[in-house]
Formats: C-alpha cells, sequence, structure tokens
C-alpha cells in the first residue's frame, strides 16, 4: 500500500522564515518607483552669497520641530528683510537644531565657487547638535556628507526645513555685509551685499579690489590687471 504523504511540516526542518510586513512594503515602493525613507530626524541646507564678488559664501542646515511650527517659511529671496530678520530670530528660537558655516574667500579662490559652496554645507551639517537621519539640500549637487542625503531642485520654495536654511544663510549673510562695508566703505557692500552692480563696478574701478574680494572672479581680476 504506498504510502501517504502527510501535510504535517517536518518538526526537524526549520519553519521557512516570512519576510515581515515593513520588508515587503519596502519592496514594493521601491518597485513602484518611491523612495523609503527610515524614520528620523531630516535637515534642510542651503546657501548664501555663490554670485557675490566679495566676501564668504555661506551655507546654513536647520532641523525643524514638528511641534513647533513656523509661518511664513519660503524661499528667502521672495521675503522682504523686514520678514527675513524676525524669521531668523523665529528659527533659531523654535529649531530642534541649526549651524551656519562659511568658506572663506580664499577657500573661493582656491577650490572654486562650487567646491567651496559643498564645503560650506558640510561645514553646517557636521556644525548640528544633533545628527539627521537624511539631509535635503537645494539644488541639484551634494555635498560629501557620511548621512544620506537628496538634492532637491527649487527646495527652497518647497521644503520648509530647506527654506529655513535659505533664510538664516541669507541673514547671516547680509549682516557680514555690513561688517564688512564698515571695514571698506568705499565699496558699499551694505547696499550691493557684494553683487556686481553698477555701482561695485564702479568702486572697483576707482579703488582696485581690497582683501574681501574674490580674485577668480573675472570683474575682480580685470580691476587687478588695470
Amino acid at each position: 500500500m504506498p504510502s501517504r504523504k502527510s501535510s504535517r511540516p517536518d518538526a526537524s526542518l526549520p519553519a521557512p522564515r516570512r519576510p515581515s510586513r515593513s520588508a515587503g512594503a519596502k519592496r514594493a515602493a521601491e518597485q513602484l518607483g518611491l523612495s523609503w525613507d527610515a524614520p528620523g530626524l531630516v535637515a534642510g541646507v542651503d546657501e548664501a552669497g555663490r554670485g557675490p564678488l566679495a566676501g564668504p559664501v555661506v551655507a546654513a542646515a536647520v532641523i525643524l520641530d514638528d511641534l513647533k511650527p513656523i509661518d511664513g517659511l519660503a524661499d528667502s529671496k521672495v521675503l522682504s528683510p523686514l520678514v527675513r530678520e524676525r524669521l531668523f530670530d523665529e528659527i533659531r528660537a523654535k529649531a530642534l537644531a541649526c549651524s551656519i558655516a562659511e568658506a572663506c574667500v580664499e577657500e573661493i579662490d582656491r577650490l572654486n565657487i562650487l567646491q567651496a559652496t559643498m564645503l560650506a554645507m558640510r561645514r553646517a551639517v557636521e556644525g548640528l547638535r544633533l545628527l539627521p537621519q537624511k539631509v535635503l539640500v537645494d539644488g541639484n549637487r551634494l555635498p560629501v556628507l557620511r548621512i544620506t542625503a537628496e538634492a532637491i531642485i527649487g527646495g527652497d520654495a518647497t521644503v520648509a526645513s530647506i527654506s529655513a536654511a535659505s533664510i538664516l544663510a541669507k541673514v547671516h549673510r547680509d549682516r557680514l555685509c555690513v561688517d564688512m562695508d564698515a571695514l571698506y566703505p568705499a565699496y558699499g557692500f551694505a547696499a550691493h551685499k557684494g553683487y556686481a552692480t553698477p555701482e561695485h563696478l564702479e568702486a572697483l574701478r576707482q579703488h582696485g579690489a581690497c582683501e574681501l574680494h574674490r580674485r577668480s572672479y573675472a570683474p575682480v581680476r580685470e580691476a587687478l590687471e588695470r
């Protein structure tokens, strides 16, 4: 008489390992082209001062507190100076962590402005008192970090933490320009913030470049060659 196969699993064999629900959800998300982020703190990062002919480039990193929302966050470029100043103080008071860093004129001239900006961003992230799980960076390039990071084009207008970082970086740099103006009043740094305005270019023609000017930028280089 032929033997009958039992439907019971063999107790001597280990039970097959069933995938966890979270692992299955992760695979499904990946198959659908969706991102899968582990829970944790998220930092937004942005810079200010890539275009000016003088002064450092500044970057900021911000981890917002979901329990302390901040109204009015937006790309710093569309906000008035008065609103930026108010939000600067509110961000510093309510954020879980924030950090502002710079790359100096010498570093800009030695590395180029892109690499100096990445350096300032990395310094800002490393200066946070809390370690984020992920970093969101405005733009299409990422600094070298030991943390998961994502570049978001237009993030300063769409991601609250990046908007906050853009405000901190902009206000900090504008304040630096006021200090620069006190040191070198002939150039008008407080008014144009180092950008290549007609007034700034005329000052370069009349007075040449000062130590705060970026020698690797063409208008400054041309002023030095005269």
